[in-house]
């Protein structure tokens, strides 16, 4: 018995052409019922009486599609896809394709291939349920920014950290490699961009330490009735930038996603590329492929306009955007920061500096400055810590912390009869030896 296999409308033709065949209704009405001309539903009929069932199925069924691609190219793009993009998904390897390769093939084409020759499986991922937060409006009005530990440079060097910055209307992204995910690689990148774009109006974060302070408000804070900041949180407030805290990873998921498209993307830019060093990668991504990757990416804002500020005139950014503490100056007019010693210059005698606070500056590139009441004062580094005057008379007090008593020491040899921890014989017990052998014996 011969298997015919058949489309859905081939069986309804069936159904109906062999009704026409039993005379129960005439061929003009089949026509109407199939929705074919009355010549073609002769045609059919007509090769349906001559082959039977067979007549009524499709001429290129089982046939090769007459726009299917060369085999030859085939072959050729499998070739290159297991040699140069094995890891790589279908729409990642037509980019590289047509940019390094000069071969055209359309996404869905390449992903039947890669299907059918085993090189690529579907990842179906089923996730909870989560309610869409709508896109900001405005460019400006909303930046996302995360750091992602990865290894993007796959052994090359060390793992670094990519810190992220997108803007959550447009999804225009700005990153820097920094070697980790600190306060100064979070502001390394935020300068980097204010540089580009301007100040933001809000900027979306984890719950990081880089950006929230769990320690207890000081006296004089709940004198002023503020809150403990961190030193990121202090340069948003001076800059006024709102930090918005996420509670949940998905809560910033916009850059969350873009992370994981980068994992991907830009780790294999850097392999071609041959990059292995940060600085190379920070030019990598500023000039070559974030400009790329957003004319791509980057989607139009709901409403026209940019919400982006310029840095007021006369701030400096770079110091807002520093690490700063308060010493208090020594009699000697000293301070101590981080163990190493400082010294302040003469020429600030008139300020009577000695038991008042100044504030350190750390800048981004290490560099330091010491300022009071807004001014910088001058300073030279001290090799050692200063040391104190001995008085005449004085003796020098020495410790004796990592002394171990010489082998003949006398706490090393235990009087006869008395027993102490590894032979030393404690001042109780010596006195105790010493008034027995001093009382006469009972007669």
């Amino acid at each position: 018995m011969e298997t015919i296999l058949m489309s859905r409308r081939e069986r309804h033709r069936l159904e109906v052409f062999s009704r026409v065949r039993r005379g129960e209704i005439a061929l003009v009405k089949a026509s109407e019922l199939l929705g074919l001309s009355y010549r073609q539903a002769k045609r059919c009929f007509g090769r349906y009486r001559k082959e039977g069932d067979k007549g009524l199925v499709h001429r290129l069924r089982g046939q090769p599609s007459n726009r299917q691609a060369d085999s030859r190219q085939k072959r050729r793009v499998l070739s290159l896809y297991e040699k140069k993009y094995v890891d790589y998904g279908p729409t990642l390897a037509v980019e590289c394709l047509d940019e390094d390769d000069g071969v055209t093939v359309p996404v869905e084409t390449l992903r039947q291939w890669l299907l059918s020759a085993g090189l690529w499986r579907k990842c179906r991922r089923r996730r909870p349920y989560r309610q869409r937060r709508v896109r900001k409006e405005y460019l400006g009005e909303l930046v996302q920014m995360d750091g992602s530990h990865h290894d993007w440079f796959e052994g090359r060097r060390e793992w670094a950290v990519l810190m992220v910055l997108i803007d959550d209307a447009t999804s225009e992204v700005f990153a820097w490699f920094s070697e980790g995910e600190t306060t100064i690689a979070a502001m390394e990148a935020f300068r980097g961009y204010v540089d580009c774009y301007g100040l933001p109006r809000a900027l979306y974060v984890d719950r990081d330490s880089i950006y929230r302070c769990d320690r207890e408000a000081t006296i004089s804070e709940n004198l002023a009735g503020k809150e403990p900041t961190t030193q990121f949180g202090r340069a948003m407030e001076e800059l006024d930038v709102a930090v918005i805290m996420a509670h949940s990873p998905q809560a910033k998921g916009r850059v969350e996603r873009v992370n994981g498209t980068l994992q991907d993307r830009l780790v294999k830019a850097l392999r071609r590329a041959k990059i292995s060093n940060l600085g190379s990668a920070n030019r990598f991504l500023q000039e070559k492929f974030l400009p790329a990757f957003n004319r791509r990416f980057v989607k139009k804002a709901a409403k026209p306009g940019d919400l982006h500020r310029r840095v007021p005139r006369g701030l400096d950014l770079g110091r807002v955007l520093s690490i700063l503490e308060t010493r208090v100056v020594q009699n000697d007019w000293t301070l101590r920061f981080k163990n190493r010693w400082f010294q302040l210059a003469k020429t600030h005698q008139k300020l009577a500096l000695a038991g008042r606070p100044v504030t350190v500056s750390q800048r981004l590139d290490g560099r330091l400055e010491l300022l009071h009441g807004g001014r910088e004062l001058s300073y030279r580094e001290l090799p050692a810590p200063p040391q104190r005057p001995q008085k005449a008379g004085e003796l020098a007090i020495r410790s004796n912390q990592g002394q171990r008593p010489a082998a003949d020491h006398p706490w090393r040899r235990g009087l006869p009869g008395a027993r102490g921890r590894r032979g030393r014989v404690g001042p109780a017990s010596l006195r105790l030896a010493t008034l027995t052998s001093a009382t006469p014996a009972p007669p």
